[in-house]
Formats: C-alpha cells, sequence, structure tokens
C-alpha cells in the first residue's frame, strides 16, 4: 500500500488558467490506505470489469437498472478534505479551485484545504477477486459480495464463532479506526444508481440516435415527461428489490447501515433512496433523512432528463429531506444544448466528496445518484 501524497500548489499561469482567485492549499502529508468494494445489482445492470482502470458499460442490450457500490476507505481525520478515490493522480492537482465553465463556482465553503490521493486494499470484497466472473456477479446473493474470510480481529471479539460476516467486519473497520496512524479515519460508502427512469424507457423505444438528437432535448411526448424524470413502474420494482435486500441484511447480517444519507437532487434518485431506505428498521439515531446535494447530480447536459426541479418543488415532494445549503431555487447549472466536459464533472464531484467529508465524521454513508455521476467518482481509478 502507498501513503497518500498531498500534491504541490498550483502556481503562476497553472492556476491562473482555472479562472479561480481563491484557491485555497495547505500543504499536509496523510497516509491514507482504501479498500474498494464494488458492487452491482443483478438483473440488467452496469458491469464492473475487475482490472486495473475500473470502468462501467452496459449489456449489450443497452438496458439499464440500479447498481450499488460500497467503498470503504480512509480520510484525513485533521483536515477532512480532498476525499475521493484516486490513485496518485498528478493531474488532479488543477481541481483545488471552484467549477468554471458551464458550472458556476462553488461556495467558498466547498473549497478544500489539501489534496490526498488514495491507495486501493483488496482482500475484502469479492468483486477484488480475479475469479469473480464480473457478467454474472450479483450482489443480492452475495451480501453486497462481502469475503467470507478472517480478520486478525476476530479471536478477541468472537471467540466462538457466533457473529456474522457483517458483524465481524464492523468490528474490523472499527480496530481499522481506532488503530490507524493519526491522520487516517476509514469509512464505508454505499453508492446506490436511481431505478429505471422514463428517459431511460424513451432511449430505449427511439433507439440511441434519435434519442440524443432529437428527443432528449424535448420535454416529454405526447403520454409521459422524461424531463427530470422520475422512475418507471419498473425502476420502482427494482428499488423495492433492493429495499427488500437491505432489510434481509439488516434482519439476518446486522449489516452496518448507513449513518448519513445523501442523494441526487435529480427526481429519479430522489424517489429510489426514499423507496430503498424508507421504512426500513434503521437504528434510531441513524433514521434515513436524506441530504440533496447538487453536485451528486447526473453529468450535465442539454438533455432534459439532466435539467433538475426547483428546491420549492422538492421541498414539497420530499418534505423529510434536508436540502444543502446555498441550493438555488431554480436549476443554475443545466443549459440547453450545452454540455459540461468530462473534467468537469469529475471536479465537481470531487468538490461534493470533499464537501460531504468536510463536515460528516461518521463511518456509514449513502449516496443514492447516476450512472455517469457514479463513474465520474470512481474515475480516479483509471489513473
Amino acid at each position: 500500500m502507498v501513503a497518500a501524497q498531498i500534491l504541490p500548489e498550483l502556481e503562476g499561469d497553472s492556476a491562473k488558467n482555472m479562472g479561480s482567485k481563491d484557491l485555497h492549499h495547505v500543504p499536509v502529508h496523510v497516509p491514507v490506505h482504501v479498500l474498494q468494494p464494488l458492487v452491482r445489482l443483478a438483473e440488467t445492470p452496469y458491469i464492473i470489469e475487475h482490472q486495473p482502470g475500473l470502468r462501467i458499460k452496459t449489456n449489450n442490450d443497452g438496458s439499464q437498472a440500479p447498481c450499488f457500490f460500497a467503498l470503504l476507505f480512509a480520510v484525513d481525520k485533521k483536515s477532512l478534505a480532498m476525499f475521493f478515490v484516486a490513485s496518485l493522480l498528478t493531474a488532479w492537482a488543477v481541481v483545488l479551485n471552484c467549477m468554471t465553465g458551464l458550472v458556476v463556482a462553488a461556495p467558498n465553503h466547498c473549497l478544500p484545504s489539501s489534496y490526498i490521493t488514495y491507495t486501493s486494499v483488496a482482500g475484502y470484497f469479492l468483486q477484488d477477486d480475479a475469479s469473480t466472473n464480473a457478467s454474472i456477479f450479483s450482489f443480492l446473493d452475495t451480501h453486497f459480495g462481502l469475503i467470507n474470510r478472517t480478520y486478525p480481529t476476530d479471536a478477541g471479539y468472537d471467540p466462538r464463532g457466533k457473529k456474522t460476516q457483517w458483524q465481524r467486519f464492523a468490528n474490523q473497520v472499527f480496530k481499522l479506526n481506532r488503530d490507524a496512524p493519526r491522520g487516517t479515519q476509514y469509512k464505508l460508502l454505499y453508492m446506490g444508481r436511481h431505478g429505471e427512469g422514463y428517459h431511460n424507457a424513451a432511449e430505449s423505444y427511439y433507439g440511441t440516435p434519435a434519442w440524443n438528437c432529437y428527443y432528449s432535448l424535448i420535454d416529454g411526448n405526447e403520454t409521459v415527461a422524461w424531463a427530470d424524470a422520475r422512475i418507471t413502474p419498473k425502476g420502482v420494482a427494482q428499488a423495492l428489490t433492493v429495499h427488500a435486500f437491505w432489510a434481509s441484511e439488516i434482519k439476518n447480517q446486522k449489516i452496518p447501515t448507513p449513518q448519513s444519507y445523501y442523494t441526487s437532487p435529480l427526481t429519479r434518485c430522489l424517489e429510489t433512496a426514499n423507496l430503498t431506505f424508507g421504512g426500513l428498521k434503521l437504528p434510531s439515531r441513524h433514521p434515513f433523512v436524506a441530504t440533496v446535494k447538487e453536485f451528486f447530480r447526473e453529468g450535465i447536459s442539454g438533455h432534459t432528463c439532466d435539467r433538475r426541479g426547483t428546491r420549492s418543488y422538492i421541498q414539497s415532494a420530499f418534505p423529510s429531506y434536508k436540502i444543502e445549503p446555498g441550493f438555488s431555487e431554480t436549476d443554475q447549472l443545466w443549459q440547453a444544448y450545452h454540455a459540461e466536459t468530462q473534467l468537469d464533472q469529475d471536479i465537481r464531484s470531487k468538490m461534493a466528496l470533499d464537501d460531504v467529508f468536510t463536515g460528516d465524521r461518521e463511518t456509514y454513508l449513502s449516496i443514492t445518484s447516476h450512472s455517469g455521476e457514479i463513474a465520474s467518482l470512481l474515475r480516479g481509478e483509471e489513473a
């Protein structure tokens, strides 16, 4: 494992080219380790390729379904900044400023104080095993892919072998945090994709070329709307399948449930999160109360499905949700016939995680988002 490294500050033209006058850098050296279990839903989900440089792809028929990722990684308890799954990405030095181009500048509280890269640690989830067949793997059948193994902490915690794998794993995470070097903290991150939306169904119906060139640019057809698309009946069923899976894991396997919940502001994620986690038997101290975060949204394109609803709509439709400070009434990021670049998306994805971990000390976190956004969050693994 490689210790995390803080990249050098940007100076001169390198900083000016990013269009920000208020870069903030505090050089810190922090050792950080990452455990990366990547899991997916059965049926027709995205597939994770088990090789260096993880990528997400769809089945040959282009079908889509919710996918879940679980990421266990370490973060810097001292500066609590720049928490992103990355492997010594020198190119990421440029993300120490706010968003430029299509996406408006982030609030000052989103600016990081340091930059940290991470290395992955294998051996905890089946997705890290070279013998795992990604094309048929289902986290529904494998407890999120958690490997049935012993841990160094088992002898003292479970001498009679009565605890579940998840209980022993949680104890392992607890001990990792307890014994971690100063400035290191481990977290488990559950990342779930929304259920099938009406925009997904429309693209399948019209075909991708027609969808991209025409239909995606309008709000809907005579029978259905796909601007800020809701999830279809199939999408509802998919989310309820994941709900049942969580209920089973909680009851039978004692899985550590999320202590904090975050979601994209797009309706398909707001609905999926509610169906997935609402009504579960959760600890009273950590109920399902999702926080809506602007930067966890899908890659912003000219497609109307990527245009979110108003703050008033979200608050009215999902009154139990919290909305992050600074969230605008109308969508200030979406523009017709205009798309953010992949780099811009990766910048805001990293900023979103930075903002989450700056203010959240919990160990188990959930993010309900999109295939493109989850891919952006994972992009650092490609370096």
